[in-house]
Formats: structure tokens, C-alpha cells, sequence
């Protein structure tokens, strides 16, 4: 689910989450009734899921936040638009009771014989409940009703997943046969003080029981009464962008044909005009989703450790298609999309590095920035000057010394990392400075290897990163109006830079001329810091992008371990400060704390997720580690959020990414009793497939290869028609030229045609076949799978 926010509101400063189970806080927007937030996530969320809602709250310094208002989306209404949602929503009032989720076992049956009547439930298990207690579980328990008869099962004390087994017998009436009621199991939250929390019910017509004796199946709770009324806009808008992505990911050994075709495409690379795999994707790519397939295929080649040729692939032919250098890479291309996202995949930690200092600067000094004549206000400059009214051309002045004041510092940082670079970018730049040359050697296009590599590196890498810091990770927090004026300043002022000054003058903006000279004086530097940066040997690991010795990420986290007495959950997790550079994972009891305790990173073996039952916790993961004597350790880390969870298992497993002792399976829950709770074996062999150690970055979630080759898949399956398309023309054009060439005797060129082919007609052969097993999965979880009843 991709979403981005933004809200029209009534009061407050506001940040927006979908609520419960998988949690997602956006930044906090300051005294703003119109924040935009602009920031986009991905939630992983079980395939039962039924709705997604999305809070807005008013956060508060002292005490708890308050709620504006919600938006509740079906997964009907999200999944009903092919393309994503994208419309403004008004809000509306929250009512405790409403605020269920899960799903309940029941087993009903109406007992009817000479002596009684009677109607039994049995209240076997419930799963998924929402947490109301602050230690993030609940204390549930059941209550049949009907008519004037109740019972109540017993409470399960500090879990969302009770298991009851009880079965619960109301005697009736015979008059009551007749009644057309409903039979109600309601799960409640029991409270030592004050009244019992809802949790949800299920209503089931007593007239079901008269056509079907026995009723047993999983039921969906609902809420209390459906009081969702639209506001009519009185409590605000949110605009969100929603797309539902629903995958059956089938094991790994059904993708690898596609995979080899891939990987065929850019090991033993055609000639620029002949067909492949890689450009039948590109022919049935849309533009919308361009940008989604270029990241998907960054993310196979780099687990392929192939990512350089692949580049170089697409590049190639870009450059080759391309007669105007002024157009070079100037489309949304798949090869232009491939590099941006390439950048983001391999270099955030070095974007960081280079960045960071001079964007806290910018952030914490917070001056007032304007160079444009239409938009200083001289209000706002009296209220932060202490010498009274100052004139416009004073604010100018002052603005111009700021900005290149900053400006400066940022060049420098940039022209100044050539040893901080990734090897594997730098190799990606020198090969396409190699192409751009071949193909524009007449001296007049000079500086066309130089605004190739200069155009993404500065204006669609370093720019955007200035522009919106918050959503590089360079900050935790939007910047305000003054501060994000500032950076666009900023932004506009690199991306002159980056087309080494030659639009400088050309533009509306002639205001920003004060800023011209010292873009000017940067272009020698920044050539020769091109020119330095694409030194570098080929032979570099195309997977490994840490630095070493580089802390890598820090922060509180709580930690429990799998070994010694078991406490209970909530006392069980200690909160410790967890540093993590490319050597060790290492933590203590504070930042100063002088005594720290280490695990090797050549020593983690597994970095998985964990169920939420195994502790009655959410956002847990496990680090399973192996010693010299070939003993495995488990160590659990709780995170705050969902988007914690997801930065560190990203950051630990790209850090173990060389390990050789990788497992192969793991358990998601936990030991307990002399069996594990997920999978209720002794058995230490794992029962879930571990993930692939290959990731991006912490921005990002881990790599999943079979995820990825199922996205590449789809998309294909979606342009079927245009491949068979090719496929038929090609056949023509293959008999036609085959009856030429026989006569002059040219029977390479004849199995050129015959390879484009062949491509063509694997690649259909590949989607047909993994269609087919799709279908064959999907019969087999109909005939084996247990529904959720959603409407008994």
C-alpha cells in the first residue's frame, strides 16, 4: 500500500497513521491546518486484512495526543481501483466502540430433544484483537446473548490471541424456537477498575441454526453499531493516494526461468538494435509504472550481483538511440529511472554523510531566506530583527551572503567524497561516461560525458535530497515554510551546478543572478571531482555498499534473549542504546554508557521478523546468530514502530550481506514450553523460508527476489497481447529474410533473426507456465484453506 497524505483541517498539529496492527506515524506538521506530508510507505498486511484506517491526531507535548478524526478504506473500495485511490476524504468522528479488529472461532449448535432445548457455543480461540491495555495487549473475554439468556467464558489474561476451548450452553424455551433474533458473541477487554472495553461481536440470525444445526467456522468481529457519519467536511480532508498490490508469491524455483532471462539479457548482451528480455519489458511498460519496474529490476541485478552490466545495458542503448545531446537522458526512459532509483538503492548512506551536517545547519539556524522581489515580506523580517524595519534590499543582501554561505559548504562536501562514494556507483558512472563518449566524440560536445553522469548525480540525486530532506531520512521532521523556502533556493541554485552553469541567464528567474558567479567558479571543480570519481577499477563487489567501519545506525531499542529464565512479555524486553557499523551489532545501557556488549556481524545468521503471538508485542525481530562451536543464539529486539522495524532488519541484513553461515529456514515464533508457538513443533530446522541477506537501504524494506520476480511477471502478463504482437511480427520478418539470405548464404544474419525470436517465444512460454502454477496454487489453498465468515 503506497499512501501519501495530506490534510485540510480544523485544529491542530497533526500527523496520520493507519491504526492498530501494522502501524504507520508520519512526521508531525507544526501549527498547520493545511500540513502536506508527501510521504510514501509500504505496508505488508496479512491477505485477510479487511479495512485500513488512517488517524489524525493533534499531538501534544504534555499529556496524550488528541484524535481529529479518521478515514476507514475497505479493502473492497482500495482494491475496486486498478490504478490506486487518489481523492480528498473528509474525516470522521472516532467512537471508541467502533475501533474492532480480528476474528473469533465459534462453534454453534441448537440441541433439541424430549427434555430441553438449549444453545450451545462453543468459544474455541480469537486472533488478532486490538490492543487497549498500555501494555499493548488486552485481557478478553466472550459473552453469548440471546433473548434474555447470557454466559461468559473465562479471561485470558495480557494476550490478543486467547484460546478459550469453553463451551458456553443457554437453556430455552420452546416459545422461543419461533423467536427471529440474532445469536451475539461479544469479546470484551476485562478492567480491574472502571467499565470493560469492547472488542468486537458477531451476529449470527437464530433462524441459521433451524437450517443449520451445527455452525462452525472463523467469524470477523464487528463493531459495536456503525456510527461512522461523515462530518461534511467540519472536521477536515485527507488526501491519500492508495494502491492495493495483491501477490500470491510462488517458491523460488518456479521464477528462476524469468530470472535467467533477465540475467541472459545483460551477461550475454545483443547487438543495441536486437531484441531481449530487458527490452520487450521496457516495450510493454507503462509510464505510470515505469518507475516501479525500474526499481524492481535495480533490486534483481543487485542480488544478482549484476547491477553494473545491467546499467551499462540500458544505458548503451539509450545513448545510442539518442542524436541530440541535449536530450540525452532527458526522457522518463527505463534506463533514466533505473539509474535515479540505483542511486537511492546503493547511496543513501553516502548521501548522508555528504548532506547531513550542512542540512542540520540549515534546519537549526532557521534565517530568513528571500531573493525574489514578489515574495519578501518585510513583516516577517521586522519581527526577527532587533534594529527595527529593515529595507528590501537589505533582506536581499543577507539572503544572497546566507546562500552562499550554504551553497559553498555543499559543493565543497560533494566535490570533497570522491573516497566516500560507493565503488559500485562510481564503476556505474565511469561506464556510462565511456558510452556517452564513444557515441559524442566530436569536440564540440565536451561537456556531454560531463552533464550525463552530473545530471543524475546532482539533479536527481543531491537536489531532491535538498528539496525534501524528511523524505531522504536526512531528517526526522518536515521543515517549516521558512526553512523549506530556504532549501528550494538551495535546489534550484544545485541544479544549475549540476548543468555546469551553461542555462545560467536563460531563465524567468533572473533574480536568483547573485548566486550566478559562484556556480560559475564551481564548474572546474566540480569536473574534475567527476573526473576523479570515475578512476576506479571495474572489478569491485557489485553487492557489498557499507563502508567499513561506518556506524551505520543507532538508537534505543528492547532487547530481550531467547536463553535463561522466562519472564513474563512485558517485563521481559530491557531498553538498551544498539549501535550497528559493518563489523558489529553492539549495544549498553545508555549512549555513555563505557562497558558495551558485542556480536560480530560475520557471526548473524538470520535476521527475521516475529510473530506477534510469540510475545503478545508487536514490530519484534529476532537476530539468530551461530558461535565458534556452531551453537545458534537468538536475541529479540523490540522497535517503536513499523517503520523502525523495517529500517533495522533492512540495515542488519545489508550489513551481513558476505555472511557464508546463512540459514536457509527459521522459526517467526518464539521457544515456549518445549515447542514453538508458531508452529507448535520441537523441532529446532525452521518451519518460514528466511529471507534473502541482500538489501537496499534503510529507507527501504529488505530485498525479497521472489517478490520482485513476481512484479516483473505481472507487468509482463499485463502486455501479453503486445508480446505475442512482436512475436508474430518477427516470425514474418524471420521467414522472409531466412528466404534472402539463404540465396547470398548469410546464415548469421538469419539466426540473429531466429534469436529475437526465440526471446519473444520464451518469454511467453515462461508467463504462460507461471500462470498456469498460479492457478494450481490458488485450487489448492481454495480446497485446503479456512475462510474468515464475513456476513453469517
Amino acid at each position: 500500500l503506497l499512501l501519501f497524505p495530506q490534510a485540510r483541517l480544523q485544529s491542530g498539529e497533526v500527523r496520520a497513521y493507519p491504526a492498530f496492527t501494522s502501524t504507520i506515524v508520519t512526521a508531525t506538521v507544526w501549527k498547520n491546518l493545511n500540513p502536506f506530508w508527501g510521504e510514501e510507505y509500504t505496508l505488508h498486511l496479512p491477505m485477510g486484512f479487511h479495512s485500513l484506517s488512517f488517524h489524525v491526531m493533534d499531538e501534544d507535548t504534555i499529556g496524550h495526543d488528541d484524535v481529529i478524526g479518521k478515514i476507514t478504506l475497505s479493502k473492497d473500495a482500495i482494491g475496486s481501483q486498478a490504478k490506486g485511490l487518489d481523492s480528498w476524504v473528509n474525516l470522521t468522528r472516532v467512537d471508541p466502540d467502533d475501533e474492532v479488529q480480528g476474528e473469533i472461532h465459534l462453534r454453534l449448535e441448537l440441541l433439541k430433544d424430549a427434555e430441553k432445548i438449549s444453545l450451545r457455543c462453543k468459544v474455541i480461540e480469537a486472533r488478532d484483537l486490538a490492543p487497549r491495555d498500555i501494555s499493548g495487549t488486552s485481557d478478553p473475554f466472550g459473552r453469548v446473548i440471546f433473548n434474555n439468556h447470557s454466559a461468559e467464558t473465562s479471561i485470558i489474561k495480557k494476550t490478543r490471541f486467547p484460546h478459550w476451548g469453553e463451551t458456553l450452553e443457554l437453556e430455552l424455551d420452546p416459545a422461543e424456537l419461533s423467536e427471529e433474533g440474532n445469536v451475539t458473541v461479544e469479546v470484551w477487554d476485562w478492567d480491574m477498575v472502571g467499565k470493560n472495553d469492547f472488542l468486537g461481536k458477531v451476529e449470527i440470525p437464530f433462524a441459521c441454526l433451524h437450517k443449520t444445526p451445527l455452525l462452525e467456522g472463523w467469524f470477523r468481529l464487528l463493531p459495536l453499531g456503525n456510527n461512522e457519519v461523515d462530518a461534511g467536511g467540519k472536521l477536515g480532508a485527507l488526501r491519500l493516494k492508495v494502491r492495493l498490490v495483491e501477490d500470491r508469491i510462488l517458491p523460488s524455483v518456479y521464477y528462476q526461468p524469468l530470472i535467467h532471462l533477465l540475467v541472459e539479457s545483460v551477461i550475454s548482451p545483443t547487438e543495441v538494435e536486437d531484441s531481449s528480455a530487458l527490452t520487450m519489458l521496457e516495450e510493454v511498460t507503462t509510464v505510470e509504472s515505469r518507475q516501479d519496474v525500474a526499481m524492481t529490476l535495480v533490486k534483481i541485478y543487485l542480488g544478482q550481483g549484476l547491477v553494473v552490466p545491467f546499467l551499462d545495458y540500458l544505458n548503451t542503448r539509450e545513448v545510442n538511440h539518442t542524436t541530440d545531446p541535449n536530450t540525452l537522458f532527458r526522457s522518463n526512459s527505463l534506463s533514466s529511472k533505473a539509474m535515479e532509483q540505483f542511486m537511492k538503492a546503493v547511496g543513501m548512506l553516502y548521501l548522508h554523510e555528504v548532506l547531513k551536517p550542512i542540512i542540520n545547519r540549515i534546519f537549526d539556524e532557521k534565517k530568513y531566506i528571500e531573493l525574489d522581489p514578489c515574495k519578501i515580506d518585510l513583516n516577517r523580517t521586522r519581527r526577527i530583527s532587533f534594529k527595527g524595519a529593515v529595507s528590501e534590499q537589505e533582506v536581499r543582501d543577507s539572503s544572497v551572503e546566507m546562500l552562499q554561505s550554504y551553497l559553498t559548504s555543499i559543493i565543497e562536501s560533494i566535490v570533497g567524497s570522491v573516497d566516500q562514494c560507493p565503488p559500485v556507483m562510481r564503476v556505474a558512472f565511469k561506464q556510462l561516461h565511456k558510452r556517452v563518449e564513444e557515441q559524442f566524440a566530436e569536440p564540440e560536445n565536451e561537456d556531454v560525458k560531463y552533464l550525463a553522469i552530473s545530471g543524475f548525480f546532482f539533479l536527481r540525486f543531491f537536489a531532491p535530497a535538498i528539496l525534501t530532506p524528511k523524505l531522504f531520512q536526512l531528517r526526522d521532521q518536515h521543515a517549516d515554510t521558512r526553512t523549506s523556502r530556504t532549501l528550494l533556493l538551495l535546489a534550484k541554485a544545485l541544479q544549475s551546478v549540476g548543468n555546469l552553469g551553461l542555462q545560467l541567464g536563460h531563465g524567468k528567474e533572473q533574480w536568483m543572478a547573485p548566486l550566478h558567479p559562484i556556480i560559475l567558479r564551481s564548474v572546474a571543480s566540480v569536473k574534475d571531482f567527476l573526473d576523479k570519481l570515475i578512476d576506479i577499477d571495474h572489478d569491485v563487489p557489485q553487492r557489498a555498499v557499507f563502508m567499513p567501519s561506518v556506524t551505520v545506525k543507532e538508537g534505543f531499542l528492547h532487547k530481550h534473549k531467547a536463553e535463561g529464565p522466562q519472564l513474563l512479555s512485558r517485563f521481559a524486553f530491557k531498553k538498551r542504546y544498539f549501535w550497528l557499523t559493518s563489523e558489529t551489532l553492539s549495544y549498553a545501557k545508555t549512549p555513555d554508557w563505557q562497558v558495551r556488549s558485542s556480536i560480530p556481524i560475520q557471526c548473524v545468521c538470520a535476521v527475521e521478523r516475529v510473530d506477534e503471538n510469540a510475545f503478545q508485542q508487536q514490530n519484534v525481530m529476532q537476530v539468530i546468530t551461530q558461535d565458534n562451536d556452531g551453537q545458534l543464539h537468538t536475541m529479540y529486539i523490540q522497535c517503536k514502530n513499523v517503520n523502525e522495524l523495517n529500517q533495522w532488519l533492512s540495515a542488519i541484513r545489508k550489513a551481513s550481506i558476505c555472511n557464508e553461515r546463512m540459514l536457509p529456514s527459521f522459526h517467526p515464533g518464539a521457544h515456549r514450553s518445549g515447542k514453538w508457538t508458531c508452529c507448535l513443533q520441537a523441532d529446532r530446522a525452521g518451519c518460514s523460508r528466511t529471507h534473502s541477506a541482500v538489501t537496499l537501504g534503510d529507507w527501504s524494506d529488505p530485498l525479497d527476489p521472489d517478490v520482485e520476480t513476481q512484479t516483473i511477471y505481472k507487468q509482463l502478463l499485463q502486455g501479453r497481447d503486445k508480446l505475442r504482437s512482436v512475436r508474430e511480427k518477427q516470425s514474418v520478418n524471420s521467414l522472409t529474410l531466412h528466404t534472402v539470405f539463404s540465396i547470398d548464404g548469410a546464415e548469421s544474419n538469419v539466426q540473429l533473426m531466429k534469436s529475437g525470436q526465440s526471446v519473444a517465444a520464451r518469454l511467453l512460454s515462461v508467463i504462460e507456465d507461471l500462470e498456469q502454477t498460479h492457478a494450481t496454487f490458488q485450487r489448492r489453498e481454495k480446497e485446503d484453506g479456512t475462510s474468515v465468515i464475513l456476513n453469517p
